[in-house]
């Protein structure tokens, strides 16, 4: 088989779980040829992972002159008019409502008459997609085109805050087969599925590789880290206030977070107003590498989120035996037991974080326990060489 790997931008310093998946694959034998609609931003080029990354992978927007679509699509009508028409009309039928929809949707069917040209011309036999949004409309629409199956990953939460503009419905019909990253996404699946459809949707993790987050350094019991992006979902605003409630009677408590987003610079200035700007350090996007390593520094791990998949980065935190403190939403409690692997408070309850927070702080003993039931964990059943032998074997399934 030679697979096409298609997302919206590609590498992200935010979504390295794809990249990892990448290269599991790889590691087991599969050619895996990526693909994005978009360059992604140099930002995100954090290390040499991204960058290696960045350098084979086929960007449409960027191949999309007036000549190169023309000769794609023309090149298909003449081909096989059938599909191509078919597509057409797939285009035109799953659009959302509206004039801003349907030109959208004009957009994706242009885009993917490149992808399944790329494709062709590559020898491809498979197509998968992550996040199963506009890049996985591309993804249906080529498929029906080309007449090559695909497949895709299905994340959550924003996936199902508008399944019927995103036509889940047709996306999993259409799909070979479905990764669901937890079964609470699979669940969700299921009420935007036929039950014909049940039987190829397939339980996926995200996965971590373990042996990268074996190194540990002695801490002084005092450093809490996030990281995830800078924006509202994550419920950084929550951490910073709670920081702030907890800095007399832990003055040397100290937050790093890591990433980058829209609200930033509102989330820098709230620390200043709480006056807590030498308890907190605002570092940017990282390299994997540096991500690692501010996990061995860490004592405490933190994502306060109001909505989530199941994030990797709590998984990177187990892996390093870090006690890990998140909202009790979507899979994250099928990857953390609460009080056994972690800890997990109502989303958005500020006297629940700080008091929580505040009882890992003062239980150096609570906090290894915490880490080393939560290494064991993620070992057992996130391990990102098991989980891409799983999608492997789904893929090969495809083939058959």
């Amino acid at each position: 088989m030679k697979i096409a790997y298609l997302t919206g931008e590609y590498p992200r310093a935010t979504d390295t779980f794809i990249q990892r998946e990448v290269a599991a694959l790889r590691n087991l034998g599969l050619d895996v040829s990526t693909c994005s609609i978009r360059r992604t931003g140099r930002e995100h080029l954090v290390g040499p992972e991204q960058v290696s990354e960045a350098a084979r992978t086929f960007y449409i927007l960027a191949a999309m002159g007036p000549i190169r679509v023309l000769l794609d699509h023309f090149g298909w009508i003449m081909r096989n008019p059938v599909s191509y028409f078919r597509g057409l009309a797939l285009a035109f039928r799953t659009a959302p409502r509206g004039f801003r929809g349907l030109l959208y949707q004009l957009i994706y069917i242009v885009e993917a008459g490149v992808l399944a040209a790329h494709m062709k011309r590559n020898g491809i036999t498979h197509l998968h997609n992550h996040i199963a949004k506009a890049s996985c409309t591309v993804a249906m629409l080529a498929s029906a085109i080309s007449d090559i199956p695909f497949s895709f990953t299905l994340h959550g939460p924003d996936i199902f805050f508008e399944p019927k503009h995103w036509r889940l419905d047709e996306k999993i019909a259409r799909a070979k087969f479905v990764a669901c990253i937890s079964n609470f996404c699979r669940s969700q699946a299921m009420v935007f599925s036929g039950a014909k459809d049940t039987e190829k949707l397939k339980i996926v993790h995200c996965g971590i590789d373990p042996r990268r987050y074996e190194e540990t350094v002695n801490t002084d019991g005092h450093q809490l880290l996030f990281v995830g992006r800078m924006a509202q979902v994550k419920g950084v605003p929550l951490l910073l206030n709670a920081v702030a409630s907890l800095s007399k009677s832990h003055p040397k408590t100290h937050l790093t977070l890591i990433g980058d987003g829209p609200d930033r610079a509102a989330l820098e200035k709230q620390a200043e107003t709480l006056g807590i700007i030498d308890h907190v350090s605002f570092e940017g996007y990282q390299s994997q590498a540096a991500v690692s390593e501010a996990l061995s520094a860490s004592d405490l791990f933190v994502l306060p989120s109001f909505a989530e998949g199941v994030p990797v980065v709590l998984m990177e935190a187990m892996a390093a035996k870090r006690a890990v403190l998140t909202t009790r939403i979507a899979g994250i409690p099928e990857l953390i037991e609460d009080g056994q692997s972690g800890v997990l408070v109502t989303p958005g309850d500020q006297n629940a974080l700080t008091q929580s927070l505040a009882t890992l702080l003062d239980d150096p003993a609570l906090r290894d326990r915490l880490g080393a039931k939560a290494r064991t964990k993620v070992q057992a059943e996130f391990n990102i060489t098991t989980e891409a032998a799983k999608l492997a074997m789904f893929f090969k399934g495809t083939s058959s």
